[in-house]
């Protein structure tokens, strides 16, 4: 499992999120698999 900051970037007071969220869940983050991108909860998948 990644650590929690490579989803996140912090700068001074402001956070940001560097990965993608599930359009379809919204709360989930897409799990890259360098040919797509995939949703574990709810299984929607993009591919590249």
């Amino acid at each position: 499992m990644p650590a929690r900051n490579e989803y996140y970037d912090v700068d001074d007071d402001e956070v940001s999120e560097n990965k993608e969220k599930c359009p379809r869940c919204g709360d989930t983050f897409l799990a890259d698999h360098g040919d797509r991108v995939h949703c574990g909860a709810c299984g929607y998948t993009e591919w590249d």
